[in-house]
């Protein structure tokens, strides 16, 4: 969906409003390099602070982690917004409809489209466009850029049968071109307003978030010591022996893993 590109351009659009960025997120490690050099040698820079204090550029691979971002991602956006960055990209790898554990980490979901790659179908599902704050249709130039006024215009039409997530904003969708610059400004301007609309509810949502966490966090490491004693490992592995013969409920052999016996 052209991912790497937008985040490039809308950061230095980001260091161009005197704002410090932070960059994380799944995928490649080369490809974040590649997106750090050429932050480097644009322009833009040039009237920027040195590298090292304007942007951070973390790469985190997802490790097969479910959800788009990797495990540790959660604690990788405290630590830069305990260095002083006031502004925190976090990038998914890129897989699609399941990419939904960054809405739980993030003050705002934006979801990037390209024209002409189906996504005009997308806007009648449920699940990633019902969490998303903005939606984002890349690639609005050249060939594409009729396209791209379609698929706003289907995501409109979509987004109107659909009952906001929040109850202090109501999402929106716009075009622009990560290429050319067109639309960033509009793109700019919108997450200003949804910060400003979200600024008595931001505290309430964080704490949510965190509480989420913790939840999943307990799971984890329940399960990693389960696995870690070798009692439990091999009373999981009779327990899986009982379960596909038949011999015991699911739920059963479930409370039997728990207890230990």
């Amino acid at each position: 969906m052209g991912k790497s590109t937008f985040v490039e351009a809308f950061g230095l659009h980001a260091l161009e409003q005197g704002k410090q960025g932070c960059r994380a997120g799944g995928g490649p490690v080369l490809e974040r390099w590649v997106a750090a050099r050429s932050w480097v040698t644009r322009p833009a820079w040039s009237a920027c602070r040195a590298i090292t204090q304007s942007a951070f550029i973390r790469p985190s691979p997802s490790g097969g982690e479910l959800g788009g971002v990797a495990r540790r991602t959660r604690d990788v956006i405290t630590l830069v917004e305990a260095a002083g960055y006031d502004l925190v990209i976090v990038e998914t790898v890129g897989v699609g409809q399941s990419e939904t554990a960054v809405a739980a980490l993030t003050d705002m979901f934006l979801l990037l489209l390209a024209p002409g790659a189906g996504d005009s179908l997308q806007g009648v599902k449920r699940g990633i466009m019902e969490l998303a704050d903005l939606i984002l249709v890349n690639k609005a130039d050249g060939a594409l850029a009729e396209t791209a006024r379609h698929v706003v215009s289907d995501h409109r039409a979509a987004l109107s049968l659909v009952r906001p997530h929040e109850s202090f904003w109501t999402p929106r969708v716009e075009a622009c071109s990560a290429l050319t610059g067109d639309g960033l400004d509009s793109v700019w301007s919108v997450v200003g307003a949804y910060f400003e609309a979200a600024t008595e509810h931001l505290a309430k949502k964080r704490r949510a978030q965190s509480a989420s966490a913790l939840r999943d966090e307990v799971v984890r490491l329940a399960t990693a010591r389960l696995h870690a004693d070798p009692q439990r490992k091999a009373l999981m592995t009779r327990l899986e022996g009982e379960l596909s013969a038949g011999n015991i409920s699911l739920r059963n052999a479930a409370r039997r893993a728990l207890d230990g016996n």
